[in-house]
């Protein structure tokens, strides 16, 4: 049963399910309100008893799910945090949120290193472990103390987990003379040169290239704007006017238009990953990833003499540190420079 009532200027709701006890939270708008009941009635709907610091790890980070399913950012069905949570969950199952200590996430670290997951891979999944029981405990007003933060000095210790290599990877001249060859003789439907070429000109991720629009495209002055540009801050509304680089606008501009379809390529970024990989292996070109065409294009810009303004611009970056992780410029051109 939910109740929701007004509380002064705020709104409180509260849930009570037979067999376990009422939780109830006040928020600032009766919306925010309804939205956490139905995300803990939903859960409780399910079988989840709240049973405060003895509720599972796998029903906590169900209820988590949940609750950003309901907050209307859902996780998505083919993407990392999906297989992560559920690698999460498959791993901790039944264990009680009482008995989760360090001695239990070194465990799942040291299995995940012989499963042959890197340290950055390995600390990624703790920390969405400690993101999904911090969120669903708040909602749930259980208390929670943070075994995963009290666990990280004796992973870092062990070497269980670290931060990612630094990429630098980009392609040859032979390998992207290859790439651009072969490309189009793949049986798919996918126009992958000409979206290889776009990425590569203008830094875009998977997800960018695959979702700008042609209502965004503005060719007069030679720029689109990327919605929801990744941001360090902000998940939504980071709406970016980038300029296009090349020949990025002929090749946009040859694109087939569809009929209710606005956006310039309609695929999904995990089937062009699954091409460009394939042909990577075809071709026998190891360890270069569709991503590492943004390394290529900041590179090749500063390679050019542009400036880091002129090619945040482009790539989107707010922080020079962030932007340099992108550059690696080829030492044999430099060395042409005059002095």
């Amino acid at each position: 049963m939910v109740s929701i009532v007004a509380v002064g200027a705020r709104w409180r709701a509260q849930v009570r399910r037979s067999g376990s006890k009422s939780i109830s939270r006040t928020f600032a708008t009766r919306k925010e309100a309804e939205a956490w009941a139905r995300a803990t009635e939903h859960a409780a709907d399910r079988g989840r008893r709240f049973g405060g610091r003895q509720a599972t790890i796998e029903r906590l980070l169900a209820h988590y799910e949940a609750a950003r399913a309901d907050a209307g950012r859902p996780v998505g069905k083919q993407s990392n945090e999906h297989y992560m949570l559920a690698r999460l969950k498959g791993h901790f199952g039944a264990m009680q949120l009482q008995k989760l200590a360090t001695a239990e996430i070194r465990d799942y670290c040291r299995i995940r290193r012989r499963q042959g997951a890197g340290p950055y891979t390995v600390n990624m999944e703790i920390s969405k472990l400690g993101t999904g029981l911090r969120y669903a405990c708040s909602l749930l007003e259980i208390p929670y103390q943070d075994a995963v933060g009290a666990a990280r000095p004796t992973l870092h210790h062990l070497g269980l987990i670290g931060a990612g290599e630094k990429r630098t990877r980009r392609p040859t001249p032979d390998e992207w003379t290859r790439l651009l060859a072969y490309l189009p003789t793949l049986p798919t439907a996918l126009p992958m040169a000409d979206m290889l070429r776009v990425a590569a000109l203008n830094a875009f991720r998977r997800g960018e290239l695959c979702r700008i629009a042609w209502p965004d495209l503005d060719v007069a002055r030679r720029t689109i704007i990327v919605r929801d540009r990744k941001h360090p801050r902000r998940k939504k509304g980071n709406d970016e006017v980038v300029p296009l680089v090349g020949d990025s606008l002929d090749i946009i501009m040859r694109q087939p238009r569809r009929e209710r379809e606005p956006r310039i390529f309609p695929y999904e970024p995990s089937t062009l990953s699954f091409w460009f990989t394939r042909a990577c292996k075809h071709l026998e070109i190891e360890d270069l990833h569709f991503h590492d065409m943004r390394h290529e294009a900041t590179s090749a810009l500063f390679e050019a003499g542009w400036q880091i303004p002129e090619v945040a611009a482009v790539t989107g970056h707010k922080d020079w540190r962030h932007l340099k992780r992108y550059t690696h410029p080829d030492t044999a051109e430099i060395a042409k420079k005059p002095r």
